[in-house]
């Protein structure tokens, strides 16, 4: 059975994999690369829509930024 911290962990991997999901199916949407990046910030105000103010949310994307941003760094580019 999985402990409170790997289920969270767990529950973010599938979490995860459907965003993925979805990101592979906007590119079907628009060639446009910032279309899909708006849309994905706009799905996140939406999600705090009602219950949090917008500086509030803009705040928690960018905390969620400063955690991902050295998992990405330094990494080559898809393709490269």
């Amino acid at each position: 059975m999985a402990t409170p911290t790997e289920q969270n962990f767990l529950d973010y991997k599938k979490a995860e994999k459907k965003a993925l999901e979805i990101m592979t199916a906007m590119k079907t949407s628009s060639p446009k690369t910032v279309d899909i990046e708006l849309a994905l910030l706009v799905a996140i105000f939406e999600l705090h829509k009602g219950s949090l103010p917008a500086e509030t949310i803009g705040a928690i994307v960018q905390g969620h930024l400063k955690q991902i941003i050295p998992h990405y760094a330094g990494k080559p580019p898809v393709g490269k």
